[in-house]
């Protein structure tokens, strides 16, 4: 074989190793960009992941939130559930009041126009009490049975408070038959005027004694006219003014006490 043919078969062989090396180039380049496209399609995937289970743990958070919130809710509505029930029974008892109240004031007129006369007659039963009994601080008493009837038309009192003053007034005379008392006026005997030392024992005695011890005497309850003692009541009466003005303790005295007309 010639050197030419030689020469030519190498540079044959050699533009045959060419050719599958620029085979085998455009291969692994077509794979290269395969791997590298793919790997790029994994990141986006792999990011793709990190988002969405980013998102599905702000979704848990928010589910958790809202279940929590949730409770709570139902935890106030519970509560308010309760309050609502107490105030119900509140209102309810409110308005039984406001009906027993309405019910009290139609009565009360009702009792006032029954009560208003029935105190006038009370007023009058003691003033006419007052002018049948020992005359003993009559002008005290009468003034407070002024008082009484003045009251009765004053509109600035209430009814329970007029009641009340004509309730204390009888209150007042009731104490008085169960006290001792000694005071000072003036006392006609005679036809001459005289200041005079009361003894009040109960409304069982009213006697009198001049401050000099000359003059006793007593109210005579079924004459209803000043009587005069003998001397033998000077000293029972001087003693009985003492232990009414706490001068002397208190003993056994002989008083005169007239007996009832009726049983004489």
């Amino acid at each position: 074989m010639s050197k030419t043919t030689i020469a030519r078969h190498r540079v044959r062989g050699t533009c045959v190793l060419l050719a599958m090396l620029v085979l085998v180039t455009g291969s692994l380049g077509a794979q290269e960009a395969t791997l590298s496209r793919a790997m790029q399609v994994q990141r986006q995937s792999d990011q793709s992941a990190v988002k969405t289970q980013t998102r599905i743990g702000q979704l848990d958070d928010q589910t958790t939130e809202a279940r929590g919130d949730y409770r709570v809710t139902i935890q106030e509505l519970d509560g308010i559930q309760i309050y609502n029930a107490h105030m119900q029974k509140l209102v309810n008892s409110q308005q039984a009041e406001i009906n027993r109240i309405t019910t009290e004031l139609e009565n009360i007129v009702v009792v006032e126009q029954g009560i208003i006369p029935l105190m006038g007659n009370m007023i009058e039963t003691l003033d006419q009490f007052v002018d049948l009994d020992m005359p003993f601080n009559l002008e005290e008493r009468q003034n407070r049975i002024s008082m009484l009837r003045t009251n009765m038309d004053s509109s600035e009192l209430t009814i329970s408070e007029k009641f009340r003053q004509i309730m204390s007034a009888y209150q007042i005379e009731t104490s008085f038959g169960k006290d001792t008392e000694a005071t000072v006026g003036i006392l006609d005997i005679g036809g001459e005027e005289r200041e005079v030392n009361f003894l009040r024992v109960g409304r069982i005695l009213l006697a009198y004694q001049t401050p000099d011890r000359q003059e006793t005497g007593f109210w005579n309850k079924n004459t209803r006219q000043w009587e005069g003692l003998g001397d033998e009541y000077r000293k029972p009466i001087s003693e009985g003014l003492r232990i009414a003005n706490k001068q002397a303790a208190p003993d056994l005295l002989k008083l005169p006490v007239p007996a009832p007309e009726n049983a004489q």
